[in-house]
């Protein structure tokens, strides 16, 4: 029997290292405890006589039962001291989780923390940048009353005649609101974007309103602005007739065209319509000739208008269509100011509020070409809390989907939007719809 308890010591023999060092010195104490432990001490149990105990310490009965107790004995302990070290594993490993979540959760709060202060420095930058040109303006000579360069020979003295020469004409500029709002909404995808109260040259919000784009169709605002500046009303009934080398030139560069044909007569009138409406390349290309002759002549005279506005040193345009070029490039600020100088001309702002049109017929075209505002359209029955009224798209790989637009807020305060750097025509249109919900005050 004494063979068996070694046996069943042998079995539990997958208790860790620690465990067996105890039990080992707990039996060697044991066992001396034994040796010098007075035989009174045993307790013999269901024993008859003296013969009886000599046979059991014979067989070691009594001792056996000894060893069976302190067994069960030990068991008992190496059974809590389990229970204890498995409730220190747990609590560690709670401890472990309590540490890692707290490190994360210290993480996450520098993280928000250092994107607010970048946003906080990037829109200081933009007040900086704002009032440092603003200063810039306001050390410019006043002209008129208007703010802007004095051009060379325009002087107020009179010349040699007597007569004192041509004022220079205003230069618009916009100004930065106390409270101007940078534009970090994630409704807004577009990378730039602007609003301006029109009614007090205001920048209301604005993203990247310095920074230089490619303004893509946006461009044909100015083509529209410079053409209607060169004719007059009579003009407008005037034909012209389009060429293979317009159609071919809007064909060739993948225009958006009105669809106008080689020898097909067409009214200035719908020239300036089909520029912006379809955002025709062909209508485009007609207007520039008809003013100026060729389309180099008339980018020269858009140049002079930038100058004109006072965006000759961040605005420069290469064509009258919005065809990429690393030269054809402005800010949405400059749109901004070209579309304030636009819808004060009575014939662009009714080119850039028409939503649909039909040209006048003609033998290619009988009944005539049906063309829309297709932003406009869209935009219409968005809830901007007001009205927009005018628009022109862009698109070109490089600047993505643009636009510039003209609305009311719902108290009747008018506003110019500009955004580039979106991703859809329709995106494009939401980012505009979002703008004028969130950053048009309450109060106008």
């Amino acid at each position: 029997m004494a063979r068996l308890y070694f046996e069943e010591i042998d079995d539990d023999e997958t208790e860790n290292a620690e465990t067996a060092d105890i039990e080992e010195a707990e039996n060697i104490q044991y066992m001396n405890r034994k040796v010098i432990e007075n035989i009174e001490y045993i307790e013999i149990e269901d024993l008859d006589d003296i013969d009886d105990v000599k046979e059991t310490e014979e067989f070691g009965e009594e001792e056996y039962r000894e060893y069976f107790a302190h067994y069960e004995e030990r068991k008992r302990i190496r059974s809590e001291r389990q229970q204890r070290m498995r409730k220190q594993r747990v609590l560690k490993r709670f401890l472990c989780l309590g540490v890692l979540c707290t490190v994360m959760s210290i993480i996450v709060i520098v993280r928000v923390s250092g994107r607010k202060k970048d946003r906080e420095e990037e829109h200081n930058q933009l007040q900086t940048v704002e009032n440092v040109e603003q200063t810039e303006r306001n050390d410019l000579p006043l002209i008129n009353g208007v703010q802007g360069d004095i051009p060379e020979g325009a002087d107020s003295e009179p010349d040699a005649a007597g007569t004192k020469p041509d004022q220079a004409k205003p230069v618009y500029s916009f100004t930065s609101a106390p409270n101007i709002t940078g534009i970090y909404s994630e409704e807004v995808i577009s990378t730039h974007a602007i609003l301006v109260d029109e009614s007090t040259d205001t920048i209301v919000a604005a993203k990247g309103a310095d920074e230089r784009i490619y303004p893509a169709s946006m461009t044909k605002v100015l083509t529209v602005l410079v053409a209607a500046e060169q004719i007059t009303e009579e003009d407008l009934d005037d034909t012209f007739t389009m060429t293979l080398e317009i159609t071919d030139y809007a064909y060739v560069n993948d225009c958006s065209a009105v669809g106008f044909l080689d020898g097909e007569k067409v009214t200035v009138r719908d020239l300036f319509y089909g520029t912006v409406l379809p955002s025709g390349g062909d209508a485009a290309l007609g207007l520039a000739i008809y003013t100026a002759g060729s389309q180099e002549a008339f980018v020269e005279k858009m140049n002079a208008k930038l100058e004109e506005l006072g965006l000759g040193d961040s605005a420069h345009f290469t064509n009258c269509i919005g065809l990429f070029d690393e030269n054809h490039y402005c800010t949405v600020y400059d749109m901004a100011i070209i579309m304030k100088a636009a819808i004060q001309n009575e014939l662009c702002r009714e080119v850039l509020s028409a939503h649909t049109y039909t040209t006048k017929a003609t033998a290619e075209h009988p009944e005539g070409i049906t063309i829309s505002n297709w932003f406009l359209r869209k935009i219409e029955d968005k809830d901007t809390g007001g009205e927009v009224l005018c628009g022109k798209t862009g698109y070109v790989v490089q600047s993505k989907n643009c636009a510039v637009s003209y609305g009311t807020s719902a108290a009747g305060t008018p506003y110019i939007c500009v955004t580039a750097g979106s991703t859809s025509g329709w995106r494009c249109i939401y980012d505009h719809v979002e703008i004028y919900n969130r950053y048009v005050p309450e109060s106008s």
